[in-house]
C-alpha cells in the first residue's frame, strides 16, 4: 500500500456538485446578488460592508462573456435570484400591515425582471455587437436603472450607486450626471476587473487597470475641485424635531393628544436649547402628518352640500369659522414657540367636486398665520392612493387605505428669513427627476429655492433599513441640485445634508431627537439640475438599440428554423 510523502500538498477537492452549482447561471447570479445585498443596509451598517459593490458585479459579468449561459432555463434562474435579492433587500414591506406583503412580493417580482434583462443585453452587445464588456454592463445597467427609477411610478431605493454615499469625493460627479452616473463608475469597475478573469484557456489581462485607473483618477480629481469650495456664514437655523411615534398610533384618534404633546414638548426643548447657545430658530420643522388636526380650506367656487338651508354666504361664513378654528392649534404652538412653523399635515379642501384630501406641508408664521401649503405632488401607489378606486369604491375597501389622496398641483417655496425653502414630503427625494423638476420649476417662477426641506414619516418601518435607505437617497438629492437638504423624520432619520452630500448631523433610530441646522445657500451651479438625465438617457437609448438588435438575432433564427 503505496503512502504519499510526507510533505505533499493535502487539498481536499471540491465535490462535483458544489462546482457545478458554482459554475452554473444561478449560483454565478446569486453569489453577485448576494455581495450586492450585503453591500447595503442592514448589513453594511453593522460591518461597513459597501467596497463589496465594487466586486459583487464580477459574477455577472463573468455570465456576459460567456459564449453560452449554462442551464436549460438561464434567464428564469436569473429571474428567480432577482426576486430573491429584492424580497432581502426590501423586506421592510412587510413590516407596516399584513396586506403590505402582497405589494412586497409584487414589487420584487418586476424588480427582478431588470436582471436577466441586464445580462441579456449586455449580452448582446459583447457577442452580438462586439461591444467590450467594460463598456456594455455600464451603460445597459445605467440605462435600466433610469428606466426602474420612472415606470410604475419609478423606484431607486438600493440603487449600486448608494452604496458608495459616504464616499463623498466619488459621489460628486452626481452634479453631472445624476446618481446614475455613480452606478454607472461602480458597474464600470467591476467590469473592469471581470475583464481580467481569463476565460477557457486564456491568460489573465492586467489592460483594464488602465481604463479602471483612468475613470478613478478622473472622479476622484472633478471631486476633490467641485469640494474645494468655502462654506458662506449660515443665514437661517432650522430646528428639525425628530419624535417616536409608531404609525399605528397616528390614527388612533384617542392619541392625537399625546402626539401633539409629544411634538410640542420635543419643539419646546429645541427652542430652548437653541436660545442657550445664542440663537433662536427661524423655523421648527415637524415631520410628515405629525400635527394630527387637519387642516381645512376650500376653494372659491365651493358650492354648499346638498340639503343646505341656507344662503351660499351663510355657508361660507361658516366654513371660514371652521378653517380658523382647525388652525388655532398651529397658531398657539407657533406664538408659544415665538418661532415660525413647518408641519406635516392632512388637508381637507372642499370644491366645487367635492372633497379631496391632501398630505400636505403648512408653513405657519411667527404670528400664527397660515403663509402658504405644499401638496405633496408624487404619491405612492397602494401607500397613498389605489388605482381606479375613483371610479370603482370596491377596490379601496380591499386595502388597510382609509381614503386615496389627491396629488398636489405644484411646488412651493417659502421665505424663512433671507432664504427660501422648497419643502418635499417622504418617498418624493427617492427620485430624483421628481425633486429636479420641482426645484427647475420654482427657478422658471423666479422663486428659486436655497434650501430642501424634507418632511417624512418613516415609522411605518420600526427602525429598519429602510430608514437608512432613504437618507441615502437625501444624500443624492443634495450632491445633484447642490442645495443643503434637511430633513424630519418621525422615527428617523432626521438629518442635515449639506450640498457635497456630507451628512452633518443625523437623528437617532426609532427614538427622539433634534437637530438645529445653520444654513446658507450653496453657492456652486449643478449642470445635473440644469440638463437631467442626459448621461443615464443616453444609456436608456443604447439599451433600446440592443434590444433591437436582440430582437432582429431571435426573429432571424425563429424563422430560420
Amino acid at each position: 500500500m503505496s503512502r504519499k510523502p510526507r510533505g505533499a500538498s493535502r487539498t481536499t477537492p471540491i465535490p462535483p456538485r458544489v462546482l457545478a452549482w458554482y459554475r452554473s447561471t444561478f449560483g454565478q447570479a446569486l453569489i453577485g446578488a448576494a455581495l450586492v445585498w450585503a453591500a447595503l443596509p442592514p448589513l453594511d451598517n453593522w460591518l461597513g460592508t459597501w467596497p463589496l459593490a465594487w466586486i459583487a458585479p464580477i459574477w455577472w459579468v463573468g455570465l456576459i462573456r460567456r459564449e453560452a449561459l449554462p442551464g436549460r432555463r438561464p434567464y428564469l434562474a436569473l429571474w428567480l435570484v432577482g426576486f430573491l435579492f429584492w424580497l432581502a433587500a426590501l423586506y421592510w414591506l412587510c413590516l407596516p400591515h399584513w396586506a403590505t406583503s402582497f405589494g412586497w412580493l409584487a414589487l420584487g417580482f418586476y424588480q427582478a425582471f431588470y436582471l436577466p434583462v441586464f445580462i441579456g443585453l449586455s449580452r448582446v452587445a459583447v457577442h452580438k455587437c462586439r461591444v467590450p464588456a467594460i463598456l456594455a454592463a455600464p451603460v445597459v445597467w445605467t440605462g435600466l436603472e433610469l428606466a426602474r427609477g420612472h415606470l410604475l411610478t419609478g423606484f431607486t431605493m438600493a440603487s449600486l450607486g448608494h452604496t458608495q454615499y459616504r464616499w463623498l469625493e466619488l459621489i460628486q460627479i452626481s452634479d453631472l450626471v445624476g446618481a446614475y452616473g455613480v452606478s454607472f463608475v461602480v458597474m464600470f469597475g467591476a467590469a473592469c476587473l471581470g475583464q481580467m478573469i481569463p476565460r477557457e484557456g486564456r491568460r489573465p489581462v492586467l489592460w483594464p487597470l488602465v481604463p479602471l485607473g483612468a475613470m478613478l483618477a478622473a472622479v476622484l480629481a472633478y471631486g476633490q475641485w467641485r469640494m474645494a469650495v468655502q462654506s458662506p456664514a449660515p443665514q437661517a437655523r432650522i430646528a428639525l424635531i425628530q419624535g417616536s411615534i409608531d404609525i399605528q398610533l397616528k390614527s388612533d384618534e384617542s392619541m392625537r393628544p399625546y402626539i401633539f404633546s409629544h411634538y410640542r414638548d420635543l419643539s419646546r426643548e429645541a427652542v430652548r436649547e437653541a436660545a442657550a447657545e445664542g440663537r433662536k430658530p427661524d423655523l421648527v420643522v415637524w415631520p410628515e402628518t405629525m400635527f394630527r388636526d387637519t387642516l381645512l380650506a376650500h376653494d372659491e367656487d365651493v358650492q354648499p352640500p346638498d340639503g343646505w338651508e341656507h344662503s351660499r354666504e351663510d355657508f361660507l361664513r361658516l366654513l371660514a369659522r371652521e378653517e380658523v378654528k382647525r388652525r388655532s392649534g398651529m397658531a398657539a404652538v407657533a406664538a408659544e414657540l415665538d418661532t415660525a412653523l413647518l408641519l406635516g399635515v392632512d388637508t381637507l379642501s372642499l370644491g366645487r367636486d367635492g372633497a379631496e384630501v391632501f398630505n400636505s406641508a403648512a408653513y405657519v408664521g411667527r404670528s400664527g398665520e397660515l403663509l402658504g401649503r405644499y401638496d405633496k405632488i408624487h404619491l405612492v401607489m397602494f401607500g397613498e392612493y389605489v388605482p381606479f378606486a375613483r371610479w370603482l369604491p370596491w377596490l379601496q375597501r380591499l386595502t388597510p387605505l382609509p381614503n386615496s389622496l389627491e396629488a398636489g398641483k405644484q411646488p412651493e417655496a417659502f421665505e424663512v428669513g433671507p432664504l427660501r425653502i422648497a419643502p418635499s414630503i417622504c418617498f418624493e427625494t427617492v427620485l430624483p427627476h421628481v425633486i429636479r423638476r420641482q426645484v427647475n420649476l420654482l427657478v422658471r417662477q423666479e422663486r428659486e429655492p436655497h434650501v430642501l426641506v424634507n418632511l417624512t414619516n418613516d415609522g411605518w418601518f420600526w427602525g429598519s433599513s429602510e430608514l437608512d435607505m432613504h437618507l441615502i437617497c437625501g444624500v443624492f438629492r443634495a450632491v445633484e441640485c447642490r442645495k443643503p437638504l434637511l430633513i424630519a423624520a418621525n422615527t428617523g432619520f432626521s438629518a442635515w445634508i449639506d450640498g457635497d452630500g456630507r451628512i452633518r448631523a443625523r437623528g437617532p433610530r426609532r427614538a427622539t431627537g433634534m437637530i438645529l441646522a445653520d444654513v446658507a445657500p450653496d453657492p456652486r451651479r449643478s449642470l445635473y439640475l440644469r440638463q437631467g438625465d442626459w448621461f443615464a438617457g443616453g444609456c436608456l437609448a443604447g439599451c433600446m438599440i440592443l434590444c433591437a438588435a436582440g430582437f432582429r438575432d431571435w426573429r432571424r433564427r425563429v424563422v430560420s428554423h
